[in-house]
């Protein structure tokens, strides 16, 4: 008995070994340390297929679990400034979330939620076609006239999509070919950098005016198409472009502009129609696009240009004619989502109250803000691991956010990256102040 115990003891050890130097195997052969890896070494392994890539992810996955670094978080309760967070995995815990862009909480406004209801009821739970045929609906005639309308552009017209990213993405795809060019701010969403895949591209160093000019006067007579896009407001560092600068360069070297502010749209400008706003250029920018997941609380994106330009979208674009169409329910909350940026003010200025305190709070503590002027609020680290470690400490003390690595910043560059809401209260900011400053005082994570 005692015999046949140990004798499978023994196996199961000697297995483990084995697995053990298999990995171990694999990843010096893939020359791959799992201890200072990041997504973007897993892209395109060479001589590994697709089920080989995956298998060698999977262990990442599972190594950096037994770290504490956990992905794709469970949440258990709605949008909100504290949220139950937590799995069959990891216990439910609840706590302090930076992590939605819900910036005016609009997800769980009353207003908005009836409306869905009354949509639902109306129209059903889904539009069940694409838009060419039978998929377009009287909600979606209303939707995209009142964005457009908000935006202030008479005698134009939008498009909307069923998210933000492929607003972006389609509809770079379908006006860019291979005799145009785009021109790229390289902090602009992934979307617009997947949007160029069939056209030429440059980039340009962030908000690099003469770099961007050198590209313009270069480019100006070798390409049918020239277009300039760039983000309101970047969505890792939460700084503004300069807009107006921008416009008379790409006017200058006859180009277009193209502007996403997903970032900016009910937050920045006097009336929260975004970056764009205080300029006085929200009718001559070339194409605006956005989303409805940040500040209108829904699922959606936009496209807003010229009333020809629309219609050429609108029927060649795959994502408008192979895609159904945005739901009733869905439609009917962003429509009154939309008017309550006007008629509720207050939640702006809410906003505006918790980035004040908690960006004067992080910058007492001495920790590094860099030159954000919006509702996403990073602290920049450094080293991708030790973001990844504050990220799990910051866990642990009940505060919930998003700590950003390569490639989706310059590997050098991690930071714990915070979206703040109207809903947060002053006990949320401070116990996330209490948290940074316990944690600086066993990193030192603050600037020298």
């Amino acid at each position: 008995m005692h015999n046949k115990y140990y004798c499978n003891i023994n196996i199961y050890f000697f297995e483990l070994i084995i697995y053990l130097l298999v990995l171990t195997a694999n990843k010096l052969r893939m020359n791959i340390n799992f201890s200072t890896a990041t997504f973007k070494d897993f892209e395109n392994i060479p001589g590994y297929d697709m089920m080989d890539r995956a298998d060698i992810y999977y262990d990442f996955i599972e190594y950096m679990k037994t770290n504490g670094h956990r992905y794709r978080l469970q949440n258990n309760t709605g949008c909100s400034s504290v949220m139950n967070i937590g799995d069959e995995e990891e216990a439910t815990k609840e706590m302090v979330s930076f992590v939605t862009s819900d910036y005016l909480g609009l997800t769980q406004h009353p207003k908005v939620k009836q409306a869905a209801i009354k949509g639902i009821e109306k129209f059903g739970a889904g539009s069940a076609a694409t838009p060419l045929i039978g998929g377009y609906y009287s909600y979606h005639n209303e939707l995209e006239t009142k964005i457009a309308e908000f935006f202030g552009r008479t005698g134009d017209e939008a498009v909307t999509f069923t998210t933000g990213y492929t607003a972006n993405s389609a509809t770079l795809q379908i006006l860019l070919q291979k005799e145009d060019i785009a021109i790229l701010d390289m902090a602009v969403h992934a979307s617009v950098y997947e949007g160029c895949i069939l056209t030429n591209r440059k980039t340009f160093p962030h908000n690099d005016l003469a770099a961007l000019e050198h590209i313009l006067k270069t480019s100006e007579d070798k390409y049918r198409t020239k277009l300039v896009v760039i983000d309101g407001v970047y969505s890792q560092d939460g700084d503004t472009a300069p807009i107006e600068e921008i416009y008379k360069l790409v006017k200058k070297y006859n180009a277009y502009l193209m502007i996403d502010d997903v970032h900016g749209v009910g937050i920045l400008g006097k009336t929260g129609r975004g970056t764009i706003e205080d300029t006085g250029l929200l009718d001559k920018i070339d194409i605006i696009t956005g989303t409805f997941s940040k500040t209108f609380g829904n699922l959606g994106g936009y496209v807003i240009a010229n009333k020809n330009l629309i219609n050429f979208i609108r029927f060649q674009s795959r994502q408008q004619i192979f895609s159904a169409t945005i739901a009733p329910g869905t439609a009917a909350g962003i429509i009154r989502a939309i008017d309550l940026i006007d008629e509720e003010p207050h939640l702006r200025f809410k906003l505006w109250e918790n980035i004040n305190y908690l960006k004067k709070g992080l910058d007492e503590l001495g920790l590094d803000t860099g030159t954000t002027c919006s509702a996403v609020v990073p602290v920049k680290i450094g080293d991708p691991h030790l973001t990844l470690d504050i990220g799990k400490m910051l866990l642990d003390r009940g505060v919930y956010t998003n700590p950003i690595m390569y490639p989706a910043v310059a590997r050098k560059n991690g930071r714990i990256r915070m979206s703040v809401t109207a809903t947060h209260e002053i006990q949320h900011l401070d116990k996330t102040l209490n948290a940074f400053e316990d944690i600086n005082k066993k990193l030192h994570i603050a600037k020298k």
